[in-house]
């Protein structure tokens, strides 16, 4: 099951509370303080985990505790410190402060670790307290509270290729003919319900990632169909290949008016993703008076329309190459390093100032 936003609650744990303890033993008659420190809190961090896919391990589970510190003791002895909490998320997953929607942060590499919930600090046991003029204090620190938050989750897949078009356009048979994904395909509307990734490889060790967006239909972005809610996982793309069934049956709209409903559907949901570069595909050229509709569109446009069937394999070869040209030109055009050059993996911790306190 497919599930990409979430919301939970974290706490970090609080510290442990400071010992008041004097030091007893048979021939010491002035002991002095010994009342150790109380540990840290366990803070939370979030972890953009490789083979974590959904977030459908928090649509049961709301809550994520970490350990709380132990009290210090007698003897000098410093409580134990509560254990991290590290909450593994598919890479992609913005995390948001859910009371302020603040994005704190956007786990889109893979090993990522932040700090989202710091854990509170253990207080200080009494032989702190010492001093020549007080050598017997009886006082002692209490640990501070961890932090509390409440958090949204929304996962927006990480893919340099996503693929648009009306239910039927050829979405799924194109991604199982390109890489080695296995959606599901019928001969009828609606067959892909959530969003599915391949990879494609290509010659010379090169690859991308796909990703299958549900057909769209008319008034999506109105709630029609299954909605438009699945395109924030094309938001990252750098190309569109937009499918348009040349080969439809009667009664279905023609290619060009395909085309141009999508296109409204995608700029009604954001004129940022509408802007992204396109590629345009006819699909199904191996039907009756597919070749004919295919330059049809293309004269309409006036633009390029690459043809290809995917149920023979017509032109996949040369669709590979032009998507693989298209995303290399603009990562030379905007600086953009590569997936084997990027750096990742390394922790941090968000800022305290979006953060609150709250006693446990």
């Amino acid at each position: 099951m497919f599930v990409d936003s979430a919301e939970i609650l974290v706490r970090a744990g609080k510290g442990g509370n400071g010992c008041v303890s004097f030091r007893r033993e048979k021939f010491v008659p002035h002991g002095g303080p010994d009342g150790g420190d109380g540990g840290d809190g366990g803070s939370v961090f979030v972890h953009a985990a490789p083979d974590v896919e959904t977030l459908l391990d928090f649509s049961g589970k709301h809550h994520w505790i970490a350990q709380s510190g132990q009290p210090g003791a007698g003897s000098n002895r410093t409580g134990r410190s509560g254990e991290d909490l590290v909450i593994n998320l598919p890479p992609g997953t913005q995390v948001f402060d859910r009371d302020t929607g603040v994005l704190l942060v956007d786990l889109n590499e893979v090993g990522q670790r932040v700090c989202i919930a710091e854990g509170g600090k253990g207080g200080r046991g009494n032989r702190r307290f010492a001093t020549p003029t007080n050598r017997a204090p009886r006082e002692a620190e209490e640990g501070t509270p961890g932090i509390e938050r409440a958090l949204r989750l929304e996962l927006k897949l990480i893919a340099d290729v996503g693929l648009v078009g009306l239910p039927n356009a050829g979405k799924s048979t194109l991604l199982s003919r390109l890489s080695r994904a296995k959606p599901k395909i019928a001969d009828y509307p609606f067959t892909t319900l959530s969003p599915q990734l391949g990879i494609v490889e290509l010659s010379d060790h090169r690859r991308f990632v796909v990703a299958d967006i549900p057909g769209l239909i008319e008034g999506a972005h109105e709630g029609a169909g299954l909605g438009d809610a699945f395109l924030r996982h094309i938001e990252r793309t750098s190309v569109i290949v937009h499918l348009v069934d040349v080969g439809s049956q009667t009664g279905a709209p023609s290619a060009i008016d395909a085309y141009h409903l999508i296109r409204r559907e995608l700029e009604a949901y954001s004129p940022v993703l509408a802007r992204k570069r396109e590629l345009v595909v006819a699909t199904k050229i191996d039907l009756t008076g597919g070749e004919e509709a295919a330059d049809e569109l293309r004269e309409a446009l006036g633009g390029e329309v690459l043809a290809i069937s995917a149920a023979t394999g017509r032109r996949l070869a040369e669709l590979k190459e032009r998507i693989w040209h298209m995303l290399d030109r603009r990562k030379s055009e905007s600086g953009v390093v590569t997936p084997d050059g990027r750096h990742g993996g390394g922790a941090m911790t968000v800022p305290p100032a979006a953060t609150r306190e709250i006693s446990t």
